[in-house]
C-alpha cells in the first residue's frame, strides 16, 4: 500500500477510472489514454516491410504473451491492501541530469521543492487560524467567500448567474527592475541525490502505534509523517481518513482504518471522511493534469463512495478550506453579498450548478494549483506590460538563417511575452533568437526540460554558456545566477519543450523573471503534455495574450515526413529508401519482446551502425508482458547480464534516474559504495544514497514516451502490442515517433487500432483556470 518516493504524480489523463489509485510502476509516470477503436477504418500505415526480407528485423521464436498494461492501466495487484503504492506513475518530463551547484548550495531538486513550500506558505498560514469549529461560511474570506455566498445565490433563485463570478484581476506586486550586473556562474559540481526529509524517530513510534491499532501496515509510517507532519499519529487517532493524505492509500482502505479506530462513531457521511474523500477526488484530478474539476463531477464521485448528500460535503469541504470554489462564464463582477442570505433548505449546491441558461460554470480546485495559477497569469501579464516595446532589432532579424527566425526575433523586439511553435527543425529558430540577442548586448539564455536537450540547443547556438536546464537554471546550478533581489540576472529567457511545463514550476520561473525581462515559450504543440498538473504552452496559445510566432519550417527526412502526417491525423506510407522507417509485424506481447531485442541487440547496429546504447525503446505502459519492466529485463540479459549486486543493477546498466517529483534522467550505472549507487547522468557524476536506490531508480533501456518526451535518440524503437491499443491517441503516437533523429523501427501489433488513434484519438483534454485568468487581466499590447 505504500506508494515508492521515485513515483511521481502527474500527466494529462489515464485510462484508470478517476476514483481508482493505480499501483506504482516504474520510476516516471503514466500517460494520457483514450480509446480506440482497433477495428476502426484509419488512413494507411507507413510502410511494412517484412521482417524476414529486412536487416532490421530478423524472424526468431517469441515469448510468451501475457496481456499488456497500457499506459497508466490499473493492474492486478493494486485491489490487495498491500499493493504498493498509488501515487499514479507519471511518465516524467525526461528532464536530463543538471550540473550541481557547489557543496554547500541547494540541490537541484531541493531548490525546486523550496520554492514550491514558499509559494504554499500563505496557505498554511491561512490554515492555522482555522483551529476552532467555524459557522457555515464563516471559514472562507475575500474572494473565496464572495464566490461561495454567490453561488449559493444563484442556485436559490435570489439571482441570476449573470450577475456573478467575472474573474477578478489580481493585484499586480510591485518587482524591481532587470539588474545591470549578474553574479558570476557558479562552477558544476557532482552532487548528491537529495535525502528525503527526516523524521523524528518519536513521530515515526507515534504513527506506527496508530496504525497497527487500526490494522494499517506499519510500513505506512514514514511516508505518513512526510505528508502530515511530526503531529501526524495524533492527527490520524483524531482524523483517520487523513490517511487518504499518503500516496498509496484508496479510500476504501482508509475506511477500514477509520472503522478500527472509531468504532460505530464513524459513518458515510461523517464530515472528516468527505472532506477527507473531496481532496482526494482533486488530488486524482491532479494526477490526470487538471488543475480543477466541475463541481458535478465531484458530486459524481461522492455519490459513488456512498456519500448521502455530496451537495453538504462539497459546501463543507469549502468552509473548512480543503477545496477553494470558483466560478467561470460570467460576464459581469461579483455583487458583495453575506453568506447566509444565499443559504438554501437543501444547503448545498444545485445539480446543474446553474440556473437554465446560464453559461457559469462551477468549478473546485486545490488551493496549491489555485494560487500557482493565479501568479502565473499575474507574472506572465507582468511580463507583457514591463518590457521595452521600442527596442530596434531589424538588423539582427535581417542577418537571421531562416525567415521564421528573423519574424521570431522582430515579434520578440517588440514584446515582453511570445510564443513559438514547430517541429523538431524549428528549434534552430529559437537558437538564432539567443545568438541574435547575445550579439545585440543582451544576456540571452535558453532553457530545455533534459540535459540532452541543452546539449542540442548548444550545439544550434555554438555557445554552451547559452543553454541550460530548467531546473539547472531555476536551482543556480546553471545559467546566470541571481541578482541581489533574487531575480534571474538575464534579458531573455527562451523555454524549450514549453509543453512540458507544469503550471506550479511555470509559476515559479515567471516569479523568478525582473520586469522588463523577455519570456519565449517555444515548443510543439502536438506532443504528450506535462507530467504536472496543468497546461500552461496550451493554455498561453488559447489566451492569444501574447503574439504568436509559428514556423514554416519542416521536419525533413522519412521520419519527419511521417511525424508531420501524423500531427494533422494522417498515418500516410512515407517512402524511405535508407529504412529510415521499418515497420516490424508482430502477433502477440512474447514475440514483440523477442522482435525489440533482437532489433536493438544485432538489427540496428548493424544496418545503420548505431550502437545499443543509443537506442531507445518506447512503450505505452510500465506493466504488463510487452511493458518496461519486462522490456528493460530482457534488454539487461541479452545487453549487459550480471547479478544485479549493487540493489539489482550492475556496472553499464542504463537506468532512468528520478530524482524529485516530475524529473526522469537518464543515465548509465558507474559504481556503487558505501556512498550509494554512483551515476553516470549525461556527463554529470550522481550519487543515489543506499536508501533510495530501490524507490528512485529504474532501468532504463526502455521507457515509455512521457517519460521520453524532449529527448531525442539516433534510434528510436517503439513497442505496440497487441492489447496496448486502449493506450494510444495521437499525440502519444505523435511523440513516441518522434524521439528517432536516423532510425525508427515500430514493432506493431495492433493492426488498425494505430490509424484510428491518429485520426480519431485527440489529446484528452485538461481542466484548468489559466486561460479565463489570462483572458481577464489586462495585457494592452497583446496580439490577436
Amino acid at each position: 500500500m505504500t506508494a515508492l518516493p521515485g513515483e511521481t504524480p502527474g500527466t494529462g489523463g489515464t485510462d484508470t477510472p478517476q476514483d481508482a489509485v493505480s499501483p506504482p510502476d516504474e520510476a516516471g509516470a503514466q500517460e494520457p489514454t483514450a480509446d480506440a477503436d482497433p477495428a476502426s477504418d484509419g488512413a494507411g500505415a507507413a510502410e511494412v516491410v517484412d521482417p524476414a526480407s529486412t536487416e532490421a528485423a530478423e524472424p526468431d521464436a517469441g515469448a510468451e504473451a501475457e496481456a499488456a498494461n497500457t499506459e497508466g492501466a490499473t493492474e492486478a495487484e493494486a485491489a490487495s491492501t498491500d499493493a504498493e503504492g498509488a501515487s499514479a506513475d507519471t511518465d516524467t518530463e525526461g528532464a536530463g541530469t543538471d550540473a550541481a551547484s557547489p557543496a554547500p548550495e541547494l540541490s537541484e531538486a531541493q531548490a525546486e521543492l523550496a520554492a514550491q513550500r514558499e509559494l504554499r506558505e500563505r496557505i498554511e498560514q491561512r490554515k492555522a487560524a482555522k483551529a476552532a469549529p467555524i459557522a457555515a461560511g464563516a471559514g472562507l474570506s475575500g474572494t473565496a467567500a464572495d464566490l461561495l455566498a454567490a453561488v449559493r445565490a444563484v442556485e436559490s433563485g435570489e439571482k441570476t448567474g449573470s450577475a456573478f463570478f467575472a474573474s477578478p484581476t489580481p493585484a499586480q506586486a510591485p518587482r524591481r527592475p532587470a539588474p545591470a550586473a549578474a553574479q558570476p556562474p557558479r562552477t558544476p559540481a557532482p552532487q548528491a541525490a537529495p535525502a528525503p526529509q527526516s523524521a523524528s524517530p518519536e513521530a515515526l513510534d507515534a504513527v506506527r502505534a496508530v496504525l497497527v491499532e487500526g490494522g494499517a501496515p506499519e510500513a505506512l509510517a514514514r511516508p505518513a509523517v512526510g505528508a502530515l507532519g511530526e503531529q501526524a499519529g495524533e492527527l490520524l487517532r483524531t482524523d483517520p481518513w487523513q490517511l487518504l493524505a499518503v500516496p498509496g492509500v484508496r479510500p476504501e482502505q482508509a475506511d477500514g482504518f477509520a472503522r478500527a479506530l472509531l468504532g460505530a462513531d464513524c459513518g458515510p457521511d461523517d464530515g472528516r471522511r468527505t472532506a477527507a474523500l473531496v481532496g482526494w477526488v482533486l488530488e486524482r484530478a491532479a494526477l490526470q493534469g487538471h488543475t480543477a474539476l466541475d463541481a458535478g463531477d465531484v458530486r459524481a464521485a461522492l455519490a459513488e463512495r456512498a456519500v448521502n448528500d455530496p451537495d453538504a460535503a462539497v459546501l463543507e469541504a469549502v468552509e473548512e478550506g480543503v477545496a477553494l470554489l470558483f466560478q467561470e462564464g460570467g460576464d459581469e463582477e461579483p455583487e458583495e453579498t453575506e453568506a447566509d442570505a444565499a443559504e438554501t433548505d437543501g444547503g448545498g449546491l444545485a445539480p446543474d450548478a446553474d440556473a437554465p441558461g446560464e453559461p457559469a460554470r462551477i468549478l473546485l480546485g486545490l488551493d496549491r494549483y489555485a494560487l500557482a495559477e493565479e501568479s502565473l497569469a499575474d507574472g506572465l501579464a507582468r511580463l507583457v506590460n514591463t518590457c521595452e516595446k521600442a527596442a530596434d532589432w531589424a538588423e539582427a532579424a535581417a542577418a537571421a538563417p531562416s525567415p521564421s527566425a528573423a519574424e521570431l526575433i522582430r515579434t520578440t523586439a517588440a514584446a515582453g511575452l511570445v510564443t513559438h511553435s514547430g517541429g523538431e527543425a524549428a528549434r534552430a529558430e529559437p537558437a538564432a533568437l539567443i545568438a541574435a540577442a547575445r550579439g545585440l548586448g543582451l544576456r540571452a539564455f535558453g532553457a530545455a526540460h533534459s540535459e540532452d536537450g541543452r546539449r542540442r540547443l548548444s550545439a544550434a547556438t555554438g555557445d554552451p554558456d547559452t543553454a541550460v536546464t530548467l531546473a539547472g537554471l531555476l536551482s543556480g546550478a546553471q545559467g546566470p545566477g541571481r541578482d541581489e533581489d533574487g531575480a534571474l540576472a538575464l534579458d531573455l529567457l527562451v523555454v524549450l519543450d514549453a509543453p512540458q511545463l507544469d503550471v506550479e514550476g511555470a509559476a515559479v520561473l515567471v516569479e523568478a523573471l525582473a520586469d522588463g525581462a523577455r519570456l519565449v515559450l517555444s515548443g510543439d504543440p502536438g506532443v504528450l503534455g506535462s507530467a504536472g498538473a496543468g497546461r500552461v504552452f496550451a493554455d498561453v496559445l488559447a489566451a492569444r495574450t501574447c503574439p504568436q510566432v509559428v514556423s514554416r519550417t519542416p521536419d525533413p527526412g522519412p521520419i519527419g515526413e511521417l511525424v508531420s502526417g501524423i500531427g494533422i491525423g494522417e498515418l500516410n506510407q512515407v517512402d524511405a529508401p535508407g529504412k529510415e522507417v521499418v515497420i516490424v509485424p508482430v502477433r502477440d506481447a512474447g514475440e514483440a519482446v523477442h522482435r525489440t531485442v533482437q532489433l536493438v541487440a544485432d538489427s540496428v547496429p548493424r544496418a545503420f551502425s548505431i550502437p545499443a546504447d543509443e537506442t531507445q525503446v518506447i512503450t505505452v505502459g510500465h506493466g504488463g508482458a510487452a511493458g518496461t519492466r519486462v522490456l528493460n529485463d530482457a534488454l539487461k540479459q541479452r545487453l549487459n547480464p550480471g547479478p544485479g549486486r549493487f540493489g539489482g543493477f550492475d556496472p553499464g546498466d542504463r537506468v532512468v534516474h528520478v530524482p524529485a517529483p516530475g524529473r526522469a534522467v537518464p543515465g548509465v550505472v558507474r559504481s556503487a559504495d558505501a556512498e550509494g549507487l554512483h551515476l553516470d547522468c549525461g556527463g554529470v557524476p550522481v550519487v543515489v544514497p543506499q536508501e533510495r536506490v530501490e524507490s528512485s531508480v529504474r532501468h532504463g533501456w526502455a521507457l515509455s514516451a512521457h517519460q521520453a518526451a524532449g529527448m531525442r535518440w539516433p534510434a528510436a524503437v517503439v513497442v505496440l502490442p497487441g492489447d496496448a491499443a486502449q493506450g494510444l491517441s495521437r499525440p502519444w503516437v505523435y511523440t513516441a515517433f518522434g524521439r528517432g533523429e536516423r532510425h525508427l523501427s515500430v514493432v506493431h501489433g495492433v493492426d488498425q487500432a494505430l490509424p484510428h488513434a491518429v485520426a480519431q484519438v485527440p489529446a484528452q483534454e485538461r481542466t484548468t483556470r489559466l486561460r479565463p485568468l489570462l483572458e481577464a487581466l489586462p495585457t494592452p499590447d497583446a496580439a490577436s
